[in-house]
């Protein structure tokens, strides 16, 4: 079994993207991770978080533009 390191990202600022013009259905990222990015679920802000590599990330936003 692989160890899963857990982060504390209890205080972490959340930011919805600006695209998402006020919509509850949208992925949150928490800013000021410099080599990870943290990510939520905007309807359940207390659930389970997502933390992807910044490099892993990049790419992954990347295929959008």
């Amino acid at each position: 079994m692989r160890n899963i390191p857990e982060y504390d990202l209890s205080t972490a600022t959340w930011h919805k993207s600006s695209y998402s013009q006020g919509g509850s259905d949208c992925l949150e990222v928490a800013a000021g991770h410099p080599t990870l990015i943290p990510v939520r679920d905007s309807k359940v802000p207390h659930g389970p978080k997502l933390v992807f590599r910044a490099e892993t990330w990049a790419a992954f936003t990347s295929s959008f533009k």
